[in-house]
């Protein structure tokens, strides 16, 4: 009687101990040729800026920490490197609670300098003043209810149910607009640029942006670095969506649940995207210039978002931008920029192609795939595809084809930046 058990415990071990072994193998495969992928990629040289005639483009908002220690050298130190006859440079700064103000003109001192051609707009009007003007007819939301706000470290403030206020996505759209307006200006002077250069407040440098306009030998619509503010968590998660226009899967390498996404980051290669914006991409520019209808960026229409959902205007470029289908919006895994220096240290080690750690290769492998498993299962919610739904049911002419880009979340100015309602 007691031969059977310890004949069954036996057998239990022996095939505990051959699976281990099985998936410990198959896990050392794995990080192997990923690493070696990875590796090869990352010892692809940087190629020059040629002739390529590109348009800087950036707004701001009280960030004058990472501009004075990183960003503006690095906007002036990439003028320079592209050269005075193929490069512009458009800001847009507005209503900043710190000295971000000073750090521009020291920039716009030095592109000057330089011979830089650039328009540097600072704006006195606050999000105190956007949010005291009358309501305009489109970009501003009722408060769907009471709901208070961090004031400073030890007070709030309250919003009323009802309260007119100002939607954070409007609000930007108009200011990356307002960025674009010199691009049309040079047009009528004869002037076309080749590509559209769009940077957040990040750390990066000049070899960066050659890597990233390189993507694909150029053969883009749209093409985006991965932003880092938490390593090895990456940022960006309001305007990334995967092949399939999922958002991303995980925070952390290898992010995607679509198949043609994963394989192409896990080979360090440029990744296909729905969309995505990561502190830094660069477009195709031609969109911008069409005739009929110019790219611009929008947010979703104040009736759907009353419904309590919102879609990034990072994000609905790339559902208006009529190259995306043929040309391709992607990510490129081997540019990596940081919203502060050690971030970007982090992610960009002296030690080409030992970012992800092997040790990271691993527990994201593991992470992905018990993720999607466990997705298979689960009931997927439909709460934003409902509402959407609604919304078109009640008028025929509403349409939104940026619906892979919304989420459920309402976002308003406040005069000390802007919150969820």
């Amino acid at each position: 009687m007691l031969v059977r058990p310890r004949w069954r415990r036996l057998a239990f071990n022996r095939a505990t101990k051959i699976l281990a072994f099985f998936l410990a193998f198959w896990t050392v495969l794995d990080v192997v040729n990923v690493r070696r992928h990875l590796l090869r990629e990352a010892q692809v040289v940087t190629t020059p800026f040629s002739n390529q005639k590109i348009f800087i483009a950036s707004i701001h908002w009280t960030d004058e920490a990472v501009l004075r220690s990183h960003w503006a050298p690095a906007v002036a130190e990439l003028a320079r490197a592209i050269g005075s006859e193929n490069v512009y440079v458009s800001i847009y700064e507005s209503g900043s609670l710190d000295a971000t103000k000073d750090v521009l003109q020291i920039l716009d001192t030095d592109l000057e300098m330089s011979g830089i051609r650039r328009k540097i707009v600072l704006d006195e009007t606050t999000h105190k003043d956007e949010i005291g003007k009358p309501p305009a007819e489109s970009g501003w939301i009722q408060m769907p209810s009471d709901h208070s706000y961090r004031q400073n470290w030890t007070d709030w403030f309250t919003l009323e149910k009802d309260t007119w206020v100002p939607r954070r996505i409007p609000y930007l759209a108009r200011s990356r607009n307002l960025v674009m307006q010199p691009l049309y200006e040079l047009q009528q002077s004869g002037e076309r640029f080749d590509k559209v250069l769009w940077l957040n407040d990040v750390v990066f440098d000049t070899d960066d942006v050659r890597r990233l306009l390189a993507t694909r030998g150029g053969e883009y619509a749209a093409a985006c670095a991965l932003d880092f503010k938490r390593p090895p968590m990456f940022y960006d998660t309001f305007a990334l969506r995967d092949a399939e226009g999922n958002e991303p899967l995980m925070e952390t390498w290898p992010y995607f649940q679509s198949r043609e996404s994963r394989n192409a980051v896990m080979r360090g290669q440029p990744t296909p995207v729905a969309s995505c914006w990561n502190g830094m991409v660069v477009f195709d520019a031609a969109p911008f210039y069409d005739i009929q209808r110019p790219l611009v960026f929008r947010g979703i229409a104040d009736g759907l978002a009353a419904s309590h959902l919102e879609g990034s205007e990072c994000c609905l470029v790339h559902a208006d931008n009529p190259l995306s289908q043929s040309k391709g919006v992607w990510v490129n895994p081997q540019v990596r920029v940081g919203y502060n220096g050690t971030a970007y240290g982090m992610v960009n080690p002296d030690s080409a192609g030992s970012w992800p750690s092997s040790f990271a290769i691993a527990e994201g492998l593991w992470r992905n795939r018990l993720k999607r498993w466990l997705h298979a299962f689960q009931l997927k919610d439909r709460t934003v595809e409902t509402k959407l739904q609604r919304w078109k049911d009640g008028d025929a002419g509403h349409h939104e084809p940026g619906s892979f880009c919304l989420i459920d979340e309402m976002q308003v100015m406040l005069w000390n930046g802007w919150g969820h309602a």
